[in-house]
């Protein structure tokens, strides 16, 4: 991306107007429109992108990913999103919705199970015109609700985004099909230890604790998970794990033996392990690796590092 000049999200001026469409479980906004960016709400909403002109770039789980026009992203609240750089000419809008009313509002159990485990392997998905059109129409009548004033706005808005969910499988539907399909009994089951990953591994990396949770065998557990997200639970714990590590490698203030320390490994030789086993490198060669990245980005004048731009829409 070396021939478009990107701009991380604290280099774009927040505006100073509330933003029209404005709900507390649901927001959607455009980038060009309403001067904000998506990874301004990472870790509070499940953020879901429709990209129409320009590039961005950001990073999870130790991978880089490109979004271009006519790419659909979502970022899972759970995710770690980082190194998140825009275009000035990126042009998105961007569907902002709560976790528990996503899971109040969830029409479909096994599709739900499928269609998370596929996003979490997929953030990016390129669009046909087909479901570029039906995602868009979604969005566009998702706006039209949200500026209707409706004594019954919190239903509506639930069932618009029943709707929305529907033709979100089905445009995932050819992918998420070559998964292998799940009972309603084991989607439940899979979504309980999703649930339980999340909560507990950031200490808790062996399958045993989790099956103990579910009251079920762990050679069992393993083969439900296998089933359903075509990986091994030790895959999606060991990945929420390294994503909470990444984030404490990214605060240099916290000793490497404190992290090990925090994330219970029974030393700082066992975390570094399990850091090279993830990341491909140990802690310290991360860390050094991000304090190269940082001050290359420093010295690029690709980049704005001096606080808000009254330009910010001007390429440099």
């Amino acid at each position: 991306m070396t021939e478009t000049a990107l701009f991380n999200a604290t280099d774009f001026p927040r505006s100073t107007a509330q933003a029209v469409y404005r709900e507390g479980d649901i927001l959607l906004f455009n980038t060009q429109t309403d001067h904000c960016l998506p990874s301004e709400y990472t870790g509070r909403y499940h953020v879901h992108i429709l990209c129409h002109t320009g590039k961005a770039q950001f990073s999870m789980m130790g991978k880089t990913y490109v979004i271009e026009a006519g790419d659909w992203v979502i970022w899972q609240i759970g995710s770690e999103i980082y190194d998140a750089l825009y275009s000035s000419d990126f042009d998105a809008d961007f569907l902002l919705v709560e976790r528990n009313f996503l899971l109040e509002n969830n029409p479909e159990t096994v599709w739900a199970t499928k269609g998370y485990v596929f996003i979490k392997e997929n953030p990016v998905f390129r669009l046909n015109e087909k479901g570029k059109g039906l995602l868009q129409a979604d969005f566009d009548l998702m706006r039209q609700r949200l500026s209707e004033s409706n004594i019954f706005r919190r239903e509506i808005l639930g069932r618009t985004m029943q709707i929305f969910l529907f033709d979100l499988w089905n445009v995932y539907e050819d992918a998420i099909n070559r998964q292998e399909d799940l009972s309603n009994v084991s989607a439940g089951l899979f979504h309980r230890f999703m649930d339980l990953v999340r909560q507990y591994s950031t200490s808790e990396r062996e399958v045993a604790f989790y099956a103990d949770k579910l009251c079920v065998s762990p050679k069992y557990l393993s083969e439900i998970v296998k089933k359903g997200s075509g990986r091994p639970a030790s895959y999606w714990i060991n990945g929420y794990a390294t994503q909470e590590i990444i984030m404490l490698l990214k605060k240099p203030d916290i000793a490497l033996a404190e992290i090990s320390e925090r994330l219970g490994f029974y030393n700082p030789a066992h975390f570094s392990r399990f850091v090279k086993k993830m990341l491909g490198m140990s802690p310290s060669e991360y860390r050094m690796n991000l304090e190269k990245k940082w001050r290359d980005n420093e010295n690029k004048s690709d980049f704005l590092r001096c606080g808000w731009n009254t330009n910010q829409f001007q390429d440099t």
